[in-house]
């Protein structure tokens, strides 16, 4: 007997591999033309390794049905379907293997992409189930440094002085980094090309890897002294070192830089937060410092100093409404806020000094 068509299967992982080749071939672009980037698909990619190893270990038969003659009691059996999925996957991810809600929203935002490809590009009726998978998101908290950390790093002579070669080599990535604004993926990748000189100044002209987008800065005394440093040494304006290495160096310079004040790191499942500890010991600042902290302490620093927003979105990237940048405007306010409370403490001491009993 033949299989009805309200009825028809479709396996769920040979689609899924569709969709990645696809990606990786470049059959299946971006809306704008371009390529997918390779850690995109590589997130593909794991999402159904964790997939796979779910169904073998929950022995759960994944799979896709065609909806489009589905009755209203056969719909219904889909869409509990879906929502047992969604449930014992979400369980799998966050108590049995850990996992935060980043994580497992990245998971869930992937599986609704993976759906709309099924249904867009290879033209099958399974329906909408997917839009009933709820994608977690954290509020982390930004860890960036202040002006004055950041001066610190740029002109005290004595501590560079205390530094080893490497260390050395990676505090100028981290204050070229914490002045340009750039994704470590685009900082690292930058060439002499990227140096543009007018008029007796120095511009960094860069097309990001992310966006595509095109943008121009000009760079201070300090950030074009580094890369004449490292003119003659390699075919790059920066050092070359991988993501993993300079993190370790960077929490090693704020180590030493005195930057150990606790600062705690929370993450939250399924909405919750959960305080994480180190050793039983709690976070301090120096062990949060990576690589995201140069792009995040360019762009508060501007704002804090009083570049406009838009000037500094052209610089960074974000669209007009992008809620992280909204976090950085958010960050750059407090600590306005905080030195006008210095301020005004100083004066209430001041004038309180004066009044006379």
């Amino acid at each position: 007997m033949k299989t009805s068509l309200a009825k028809k299967e479709y396996s769920f992982f040979d689609l899924y591999d569709k969709m990645v080749n696809d990606l990786n071939t470049g059959k299946k672009r971006l809306p704008n033309g371009t390529i997918y980037q390779k850690r995109t698909i590589d997130n593909y990619v794991t999402v159904k390794m964790n997939l796979t190893n779910f169904c073998a270990e929950r022995n759960f038969h994944l799979r896709l049905r065609n909806a489009r003659k589905l009755n209203r009691r056969e719909l219904t059996i889909e869409r509990n379907y879906w929502n047992k999925f969604y449930k014992k996957f979400t369980d799998y991810l966050h108590n049995t293997k850990g996992h935060y809600d980043n994580y497992v929203g990245l998971h869930m935002k992937t599986i609704r992409s993976f759906w709309n490809y099924v249904s867009n590009d290879r033209l099958l009726e399974i329906g909408n189930f997917h839009r009933q998978f709820y994608v977690y998101k954290e509020d982390i908290p930004v860890i960036v440094l202040t002006p004055e950390q950041l001066q610190f790093l740029i002109y005290d002579k004595a501590f560079e002085n205390t530094l080893s070669g490497r260390l050395k080599r990676a505090k100028d990535i981290f204050v070229f980094g914490s002045t340009v604004a750039l994704r470590f993926s685009d900082l690292l990748s930058l060439a002499p090309g990227n140096l543009l000189k007018v008029d007796n100044c120095y511009y960094l002209s860069v097309k990001s890897k992310k966006t595509k987008r095109y943008s121009r800065v000009k760079l201070p005394d300090y950030a074009v002294e580094i890369t004449q440093k490292y003119k003659s040494q390699n075919k790059k304006l920066l050092p070359q070192i991988s993501n993993p290495n300079l993190n370790m160096a960077v929490k090693e310079l704020a180590l030493l830089a005195g930057w150990t004040e606790c600062t705690g790191k929370r993450r939250e499942r399924r909405g919750q937060p959960k305080e994480m500890k180190k050793r039983l010991a709690q976070y301090r600042f120096c062990d949060l410092i990576t690589t995201h902290t140069m792009r995040r302490t360019a762009i508060t620093t501007m704002l804090t100093l009083g570049v406009p927003e838009h000037i500094v979105r052209s610089i960074s990237g974000h669209s007009p409404m992008s809620k992280e940048f909204f976090k950085y405007v958010a960050i750059a306010q407090t600590y306005k806020d905080q030195e006008i409370d210095k301020m005004h403490e100083k004066l209430k001491i001041k004038v309180q000094s004066t009044i006379k009993y």
